[in-house]
């Protein structure tokens, strides 16, 4: 139950004088729903400060003035298209205020002759003549105090004047309730930090352009509040994870040794501590619950298999899940070899297998006989029975939500959890969406993989790079095209797939297919598989090979319009090739008229392979929510906080929240209490189902 004390700014902003059904739907289009609440998290971007009143003779062509004035003859216009003009003066010199398609009526009632008038908005000089044109308020003298003003301006969408903002808040801030504080009375003191009802109203009146900065104090106030509620949550989780009754796995040294030694290669230094993390965790009486990040063929497969060994030498199953039926396909492929030579009978089950084929693969593992289980979302269909599932891996854990991993954990009892996800994380953004888990990482390539050689040539040089593939072609390699579009759009100028496909067919014959992720899942498995098997040399593609497609032999990828890509997904992209021993390059093609941001991201995939150093340098160009995508990934959306201007602050609420938790497990102390009220307040709620009392 929500404290009562919220009350008053969780109602709708309908509640408000004057907001009705259609303006609270564009409230709730701009901010994520319409509670008087997500006005709060709506700051301010700029302000207007109508505070300079200068007289009329020095008022500064462009700027926003306010002016004193007597309103001293009107001149309506009798041609449509020309303006209505009401001429304006002080002692100092004449204004003429203009309006195009304004009722007489309503302006002779506005501006009075001989009255005097309080005006605010642009002025400028036209043929030696100031005017303001459309005055933005106007007041008798009366009414200076609501004129002169400091006037914040909000992110807008289509439909929702600055009039009608300024009428949502002027009437949610004063039902902004006084809140007990939650924070440590040492750090406000140290930080010079006011309370956050003072903060809340402070943010949404600047007075001066650094109220406005991420660096500000009252937003740094604000930003620490929403990222330790982010921060709490998380650990009030990770508590409750952590007091689960899990299994204890206790790793076969002889079954490990002969695994090892069927690898025709050599674990990295960083598989071999993740194999130990994870058996040290499979070993422990609670629930593991770890994340393996691991950078492009970094090799996170092998480090999974290892940690279903430690299952299944303990009699129990294992279950890897991946997003799409080529991946699990993949992983089955890859794994099946290393558990056969230790005799351990490997299943794969997805969506394709119907009838009597699945009837016997749900046999084999309700009875135990499957030992280990590859498959995509159909593992967690309710007629799949696990006789003993003791460990769930899930790939590409942002592809799945997490109710979906939880759902596959709960076919087991006290099932560990690894989750794996081939696109390197910042560790701010780690701490964020991940903060429950353990994390491991991966950032070496095995032994013998060469380094990518990526270069950045621009669309007038694409007959050349046609020459280039060819050139490859002809040599025996094979080669992915990728296009951001599959058909052409009219509005970007960006190369359709299927238009390439065409003009590539025309040179390069029958070897060449194209992909998307329009096409049937069997369509797409097909092609994928012809193109491994050597029977295609060319695949002209949409980003749908962008995670976890392995053809050795490919050696080239050319990349159209990079530019468009964030740098993860380059990076993911160009992980495709240099999966083999044979030098592979990379080839960005772009648009001439690329902007900075978009030179940037191509001159740093350029300087670099380091996933890791690609995510951080993605996440201050793009921001967090474009990184994984922020519907997908379960990755919290701040709307006070900016990760990069705010990482120190992160850190210290991740502190913070951990003392907490560890002082005050229950939140049942005096700041315990107001902490109860912060995560109702940032809606993370959630967690308060952990607390052992309310």
């Amino acid at each position: 139950m929500r404290p009562f004390i919220l009350d008053p700014i969780f109602t709708s902003v309908r509640s408000l004088a004057g907001i009705g059904p259609k303006t609270a739907k564009l409230i709730e289009k701009l901010t994520g729903n319409e509670k008087l609440v997500s006005m709060l998290w709506h700051l301010p971007v700029r302000f207007i400060d109508r505070r300079y009143n200068p007289k009329v003779a020095n008022a500064t062509s462009g700027a926003i003035v306010t002016l004193t004035v007597k309103v001293d003859a009107h001149s309506p216009s009798k041609i449509r298209s020309r303006p209505y003009r009401i001429h304006c003066s002080d002692s100092s010199g004449s204004v003429d205020l203009i309006y195009f398609n304004a009722k007489t009526s309503w302006l002779e009632n506005q501006f009075p002759i001989g009255q005097t008038r309080i005006i605010s908005g642009e002025v400028e000089y036209y043929h030696g003549t100031l005017q303001m044109p459309h005055p933005d308020m106007v007041g008798t003298e009366d009414e200076r105090d609501k004129i002169e003003i400091v006037e914040p301006v909000y992110p807008m969408t289509a439909g929702v004047t600055h009039k009608t903002m300024h009428k949502i808040i002027s009437q949610v801030l004063p039902r902004v309730p006084s809140l007990p504080e939650w924070l440590d009375k040492a750090l406000i003191e140290r930080e010079h930090w006011v309370c956050w009802h003072e903060a809340i109203n402070e943010v949404h009146t600047p007075e001066q352009e650094d109220d406005l900065m991420p660096s500000s104090k009252i937003r740094q106030r604000l930003a620490y509040d929403e990222l330790l509620a982010n921060q709490l949550a998380i650990a009030l989780v990770r508590n409750h994870n952590k007091k689960q009754d899990g299994r204890v796995f206790i790793p076969e040294p002889a079954l490990i040794k002969k695994a090892l030694a069927s690898l025709p290669f050599t674990l990295t230094k960083a598989q071999e501590l993740a194999v130990a993390e994870i058996a040290k965790d499979m070993g422990e009486p609670y629930r593991m619950l770890r994340l393996l990040q691991g950078d492009v063929g970094s090799g996170k497969t092998i480090v999974a298999f290892f940690a279903v060994l430690n299952a299944v030498s303990n009699n129990a199953q294992g279950a890897l899940m991946a997003p799409t039926e080529i991946l699990a396909q993949q992983h089955a492929k890859n794994i099946t070899p290393f558990a056969e030579a230790l005799g351990i009978k490997v299943v794969l089950l997805t969506g394709r297998h119907k009838g009597k084929i699945r009837a016997e693969i749900l046999e084999q593992i309700a009875s135990g006989e499957a030992q280990i289980i590859i498959g995509t979302h159909a593992l967690f269909q309710q007629d799949i029975i696990f006789k003993d599932l003791g460990l769930a891996v899930v790939d590409e854990q942002h592809r799945f939500g997490v109710h979906q991993r939880l759902e596959l954990a709960q076919k087991g009892v006290g099932t560990d959890v690894l989750v794996m996800t081939a696109t390197p994380i910042p560790r701010t953004l780690t701490l964020t969406a991940y903060g429950d888990m353990d994390v491991s990482r991966l950032n070496e390539k095995p032994a013998g993989r060469m380094p990518i050689e990526t270069s950045i040539i621009p669309k007038n040089r694409l007959a050349e790079v046609v020459e280039g593939l060819k050139r490859k072609i002809d040599s025996g390699s094979r080669a992915y095209w990728v296009c951001p579009l599959i058909e052409e759009s009219e509005v970007l100028d960006l190369a359709a797939a299927e238009e390439r496909f065409i003009e590539l067919q025309t040179i390069f014959g029958e070897r060449v297919a194209l992909l998307h992720g329009r096409m049937k899942a069997d369509e797409k498995e097909q092609i994928m598989q012809s193109f491994a098997a050597g029977e295609l040399d060319l695949l002209i593609a949409t980003t749908v090979i962008e995670v976890g497609v392995d053809v050795p032999e490919a050696t080239l990828i050319i990349i159209e319009h990079a530019e468009r890509f964030g740098l993860s997904q380059l990076h993911q992209l160009r992980g495709r090739v240099g999966r083999g021993k044979e030098q592979s390059n990379c080839i960005l093609v772009y648009n001439s008229k690329i902007g900075e941001n978009g030179r940037k991201r191509l001159q740093t995939i350029r300087s670099t392979e380091d996933g890791f150093i690609i995510a951080e340098e993605d996440l201050k160009l793009r921001g967090a929510g474009e990184i994984l995508g922020t519907r997908q990934s379960g990755l919290p959306e701040f709307k006070l906080s900016n990760l990069n201007e705010h990482a120190h602050l992160l850190r210290m609420a991740g502190d913070d929240a951990k003392l907490i938790i560890s002082k005050d497990p229950n939140l049942q102390s005096e700041r315990g209490k107001a902490l109860r009220i912060l995560l109702y307040l940032f809606e993370r709620d959630h967690a308060i189902q952990y607390l052992h009392s309310g």
